[in-house]
């Protein structure tokens, strides 16, 4: 609820919020990061109602459902947009290996950039996942530390979140009413909905599919057997299909992680 009783009164999260917002502002204006998401799109009518100085900008990843992308272009024309100097489809090849749970590098190509020697301001929640329940309102970048983050929804629930939408009429993505709970990169390998994703967006599976038939090509050009501790890699493809059927299968199956690296949602 967006209205609670508190033990010193009544507590009031959507004045809090653009309390927040006000109280925080730097000299130069906010650089609001988006990924049209939910959470973002709060943040950005929040910041709007705060009459703060603000610019707004996307990370184009170019693997974003284009449902939201679309959506995020055509409601709202105020963002900048940004594209990264190296697609998807080049990382996999130059990283000769598609992204996993483990080594996630296309998030710092694709979704980190931006907002250097700035306030990033992020739709960040506790209530996400286990792992952002240890963020704070307030926080340095740790790959930058010219960049700060402020999350002023970071103690706001679902609920609270899907209220303020309906309430105030906030435009969202309509990913979400087709039962979409996130809206992450497409078979991003957090998430558990990858064949369902796979089965959507099928022009993703072929660029995918290319981009691993030239993964394979490289490592196998390149004699890639061991890892760079010099151990023998579990896994030794001789086809992309192979690779393929890994990636999209046995890397399903592990335990779904709601952070999804959805960094900005």
């Amino acid at each position: 609820m967006l209205i609670e009783q508190g033990l010193f009164g009544t507590i009031d999260k959507v004045q809090m919020a653009i309390d927040r917002i006000k109280t925080f502002e730097p000299p130069e204006g906010y650089y609001v990061a988006t990924s049209f998401g939910k959470d973002s799109v709060s943040v950005m009518d929040l910041v709007k109602r705060s009459g703060v100085k603000a610019d707004y900008h996307y990370n184009v990843t170019g693997i974003d459902p284009p449902e939201l992308y679309r959506f995020g272009k055509k409601t709202f024309p105020f963002v900048q947009f940004h594209r990264s100097e190296m697609t998807m489809w080049q990382l996999i090849v130059k990283k000769r290996m598609p992204p996993t749970r483990m080594v996630r590098y296309c998030c710092e190509y694709l979704k980190e950039r931006g907002g250097s020697g700035r306030v990033v301001v992020t739709g960040i929640r506790w209530a996400e996942s286990t792992r952002r329940s240890k963020r704070r309102m307030h926080e340095a970048c740790f790959k930058d530390n010219r960049k700060l983050y402020f999350n002023p929804i970071i103690d706001w629930s679902d609920s609270d979140v899907w209220d303020y939408i309906h309430q105030n009429n906030v435009p969202y993505c309509s990913l979400y009413d087709e039962g979409f709970k996130r809206l992450g990169c497409i078979l991003c390998p957090m998430s558990r909905n990858r064949i369902k994703e796979a089965e959507r967006w099928p022009r993703f599976v072929a660029l995918y599919r290319k981009a691993i038939d030239r993964c394979v090509e490289k490592r196998l050009t390149d004699g890639l057997t061991t890892d760079r501790r010099g151990n023998e890699f579990r896994h030794k493809w001789s086809t992309g299909a192979e690779m393929w059927d890994w990636w999209l299968n046995a890397e399903d199956r592990g335990k779904e992680d709601p952070d999804q690296s959805v960094m900005f949602e």
